[in-house]
């Protein structure tokens, strides 16, 4: 029987992605708007608090695209914090005009392909507990997509051994370290949670690097023979002091 491998959880993850509905928003009167407005930098301002307590954090952007028009990434301990965080944008004054376009569920993720080190145990380790539960990046442009892991007769990656996948994800993990400081990189588990097996999310200064970071890697064989893709969601950061100017009529 194939091993499975041990996986180290962290925070829950929600990508949330919504269209505003300009045509209404344009319609609505200068005080809706402003008000909107304002209760909408309210709910950032409480977000920045979580995150500064470090029990919690999120990011806004921009979607470049039809797909959507903004989309949130939030990171929080628990499941019921995600669907609390959800539901307060939605009974938000600015919610009323905010259309749902796309969500991901998922939970941060890494793998223990990797034998403990002198007997201890990763996941107790600071560095591991970072990634775990990170501060996301604000640069300026972030690129999402789900991804899983090919199933059939010739190609399946789950009745590879163990340690065979550990070489190829190893083998994987060699091309993303040439693109460190220009590519960050978080994957979220979300077997059990969602239609695809894992979530991608890449944040970068330059969206260049994007296209040359998953065209390099599509050469890698765990992407190659093992790799199936779906939507890409690319985006530039809105900070908080551009939301109102952004949502200027």
């Amino acid at each position: 029987m194939v091993e499975a491998v041990e996986t180290m959880d962290g925070w829950y993850s929600l990508h949330d992605l919504r269209t505003i509905d300009w045509t209404a928003w344009k319609l609505a009167s200068v005080e809706e708007r402003e008000e909107a407005i304002a209760g909408f930098e309210k709910l950032l301002t409480k977000w920045d608090a979580v995150e500064e307590e470090k029990n919690g954090s999120h990011v806004l952007y921009k979607i470049v695209g039809q797909k959507a028009d903004l989309i949130f990434m939030f990171l929080r301990p628990t499941m019921e914090e995600l669907n609390d965080i959800e539901t307060e944008l939605n009974k938000s004054k600015l919610g009323e005009f905010l259309l749902p376009a796309h969500s991901y569920v998922s939970v941060v993720e890494l793998s223990k392909y990797r034998p403990a080190k002198d007997g201890i145990d990763p996941e107790t380790l600071p560095e591991t507990q970072a990634r775990l539960k990170p501060i996301l990046p604000k640069w300026e442009h972030i690129c999402f997509y789900p991804m899983d892991r090919r199933r059939e007769a010739e190609e399946n990656w789950y009745t590879l051994e163990k340690d065979v996948r550990g070489k190829l994800l190893y083998d994987h993990s060699k091309t993303g370290r040439k693109y460190a400081g220009k590519v960050k990189q978080i994957i979220t588990g979300s077997i059990g949670l969602d239609d695809w097996e894992w979530g991608v999310t890449l944040f970068a200064h330059e969206p260049l690097q994007f296209k040359k970071i998953v065209y390099e890697m599509r050469f890698d064989e765990v992407s190659s023979r093992y790799g199936e893709f779906g939507e890409f969601f690319v985006g530039n950061h809105l900070p908080n002091e551009s939301v109102a100017s952004y949502l200027k009529i």
